[in-house]
């Protein structure tokens, strides 16, 4: 039996991600009570051979601060039984929770007459970091659109329970660095074709950047050093039943080198692996 419990800040894309596992087969409840966790983890273990294997669950900030302090020991209680158990962690940055709320109209479960949106945010943030600070995965949806945190779910989360997802993903440090990368490489110090007037306007997937990069001895040599460190340690990642790693290389603007180093690592690791993605943050 797998578990994926769906947690994060009001906003944050909560529902998109339970409805979207929902359409892949998952039987998904929304808005469970956390006391009722281990007793979810008693039906779905005592469910006959051929019933519904994957189940997700939302759990968010309308329980109570005593049954969400309870958390951990009721996530014991469940792995206990022989569930494999996974946590998604949905976030944004706090002005685009603003912006969000606002451009919708919606009231913020915590907000009231006496708790400004701002403060309920925070206070939203302090009420879940128990379930916050166990996440398994962390996907921050700030610059992510409806469709895209659709793809990423799809991408990291459908798969056999017990395969680890994998996801390289480009960035570019002007925009900052993604809040949820388990590794993050810094590809700054290589040749940049931005400076190529005939390669500005390009991208790292396109064919000319490319071949560019695969000339440059330092580049062959810098994704030599990765894929290698790479090969060495994801086995002890997996050997530790971890369920999801997220590596990131950063460029300046994220456009040519990170993209092109995101790529091939991605297809040198699909060739060895299932559950490869790649993403490319600032080209979407």
């Amino acid at each position: 039996m797998r578990l994926v419990i769906i947690s994060g800040l009001s906003g944050s894309g909560k529902s998109i991600a339970l409805n979207t596992l929902e359409d892949t087969g998952f039987y998904c409840i929304d808005n469970l009570p956390v006391g009722l966790l281990s007793a979810l983890g008693h039906h779905v273990t005592e469910r006959p051979t051929g019933a519904s294997h994957q189940y997700a669950v939302g759990i968010d900030a309308r329980n109570g601060p005593e049954d969400l302090s309870r958390f951990p020991e009721i996530l014991r209680d469940i792995t206990e039984r022989g569930i494999h158990c996974e946590i998604l962690a949905l976030d944004a940055e706090h002005d685009t929770l603003l912006k969000r709320f606002n451009e919708t109209r919606r009231r913020h479960p915590l907000s009231g007459p006496d708790i400004p949106l701002s403060e309920a945010i925070e206070r939203e943030r302090v009420l879940l970091d128990p379930i916050l600070e166990r996440a398994d995965l962390i996907i921050d949806t700030t610059r992510t659109t409806v469709h895209e945190l659709r793809d990423l779910v799809h991408k990291r989360l459908v798969r056999e329970a017990y395969a680890l997802s994998l996801l390289f993903e480009s960035f570019g440090y002007k925009h900052g660095t993604p809040p949820d990368a388990d590794y993050v490489f810094d590809a700054r110090c290589l040749p940049n074709p931005h400076w190529q007037p005939e390669l500005r306007s390009l991208t790292g997937l396109d064919a000319p950047v490319g071949e560019y990069l695969a000339a440059q001895e330092k580049v062959e040599r810098y994704y030599r050093q990765v894929q290698d460190f790479l090969d060495e340690w994801i086995p002890h990642f997996e050997r530790e039943n971890r369920s999801y790693l997220t590596v990131a290389i950063g460029c300046t603007g994220g456009q040519h080198r990170s993209v092109y180093l995101a790529n091939r690592l991605a297809e040198h690791f699909r060739a060895r692996r299932a559950n490869v993605a790649v993403r490319h943050r600032e080209l979407t």
